[in-house]
């Protein structure tokens, strides 16, 4: 009796695999290169933790920052950041610029006032304000005066002063997770 033929079709498909199976893990390889490349020098995926910044970030909530867009336009007031604590620089905290280098800050019952003009704040509901005063100071050079959103729930620069530059590593671009805060960071 002859051994039985196989069939050309099974022959066909298994000899197929092997170079699929290839191109798939080169596919997959190149992809995880591309991707650790975005999240060390480009983006990087962040946890909120707090609720300083409601409503705009929940506590919780995951969010991209941009690591690489203050190498080539200025911080400006109202960018979200993300830095690190000036005390102890192992923790991160994200705020809202409020003053850049030059400007000067005051806060009188809780309104804030930029170069002697009351500064409009739309992102921090009246639930959220507090009546705290901060006598007036000039932000220095290569600092910036930063504020959480939920003013009576945030530890910010009316607590620890402005903030140096190079402690400031993200701006806050994209919310992800939960998906129903999917879109920009206003």
């Amino acid at each position: 009796m002859e051994p039985a033929a196989q069939s050309p079709t099974r022959l066909f498909n298994s000899s197929r695999s092997v170079p699929s199976l290839l191109t798939w893990g080169r596919d997959l390889f190149v992809s995880l290169i591309i991707s650790a490349f975005i999240i060390v020098f480009l983006y990087q995926p962040v946890k909120v933790e707090g609720t300083s910044m409601l409503p705009a970030l929940d506590d919780q909530e995951r969010i991209f920052i941009n690591k690489f867009v203050y190498n080539f336009e200025p911080i400006e007031r109202g960018d979200v950041v993300v830095f690190r604590y000036p005390a102890d620089p192992s923790k991160s905290y994200i705020k809202r610029v409020i003053a850049v280098p030059g400007d000067r800050v005051r806060i009188d019952d809780g309104e804030v006032y930029v170069n002697g003009h009351q500064l409009r704040e739309p992102y921090v509901p009246s639930e959220f304000a507090d009546d705290r005063s901060v006598s007036e100071t000039v932000v220095p050079r290569g600092a910036y005066f930063l504020l959480g959103d939920h003013r009576s729930s945030s530890s910010d620069s009316r607590d620890f002063g402005p903030v140096s530059r190079r402690y400031i590593y993200g701006k806050a671009v994209f919310g992800y997770w939960p998906v129903d805060k999917l879109g920009m960071v206003k």
